[in-house]
């Protein structure tokens, strides 16, 4: 029988093979730096991710309706083809005699109209109303004596003595919502033709020069209209172009 001592190592220990084996293991355990950086963080497991709030972040801010800005609404009549003028005139005297905080703004509403010019199919901006202002304000005796004594403003529109302010439905349709920071209409209709079904228009040129007629078709792809013309007691239907009639 024999005995170990506490110095001895195990019978069936290799002591050469010993040494390599645990410098293997300590080779395995080595990461590298570059390694360790470029490896992947996993996200803490009771990291949430808020899908609402990422969508909230990204969606836009809600356009505000000229509606509910600060003040009131009003159509103030001036003389016709001076409607620029007349809404300087007013800015400068809202300005001059301090009553920026009840004349807030002052609008020429425009709209988009195809029109026929050169041969070609152009959209232009016109004024909805010719003659017309929109003024947003805080109406009392003040204000109403400052946009009415505006050189050019003939007066108010309203029922009566008594300027009648305009309802939402008209306010959102003669004034179309932008979004901040963009200068095109966020709701832009399709623009309206120069001429409509049923006007009565002058025939400008060629064999039914000067004859006048209803439109009873308009063709806004080739830019034509079809004009029932009167002749000789009869009304013929006459195809012409949008340069070859006139308003009248």
């Amino acid at each position: 029988m024999s005995f170990l001592t506490p110095d001895s190592p195990p019978a069936d220990v290799d002591l050469d093979a010993a040494p390599e084996v645990a410098d293997a293991a300590a080779v395995d355990t080595v990461v590298p730096a570059d390694a360790a950086d470029a490896a992947p963080t996993a996200p803490a497991a009771d990291e949430v991710i808020d899908a609402e709030a990422l969508l909230e972040e990204e969606a836009p801010e809600p356009v505000q309706s000229p509606y509910d800005r600060p003040g009131r609404w009003y159509v103030v009549h001036t003389q016709s083809g001076y409607e620029k003028k007349v809404k300087q005139n007013l800015e400068a005297r809202t300005s001059s005699m301090n009553m920026e905080g009840r004349i807030h703004e002052v609008v020429i509403p425009m709209e988009e109209v195809v029109e026929f010019k050169g041969g070609k199919k152009v959209v232009s901006q016109k004024k909805v109303f010719p003659g017309y202002l929109l003024v947003r304000c805080d109406l009392d005796d003040d204000s109403w004596y400052v946009i009415r004594n505006t050189p050019g403003v003939t007066g108010f529109v309203g029922q009566g003595t008594k300027p009648s302010p305009l309802p939402r439905r008209d306010v959102e349709t003669f004034l179309q919502v932008k979004p901040e920071g963009e200068d095109t209409p966020s709701k832009r209709g399709k623009p309206r033709l120069e001429y409509e079904m049923g006007e009565t228009v002058r025939v400008k040129e060629g064999p039914f020069a000067d004859f006048s007629g209803e439109i009873v078709e308009i063709n806004e792809d080739q830019l034509k209209v079809k004009v029932l013309v009167n002749i000789f007691g009869r009304e013929t239907p006459v195809e012409l172009e949008f340069s070859q009639v006139a308003k009248l």
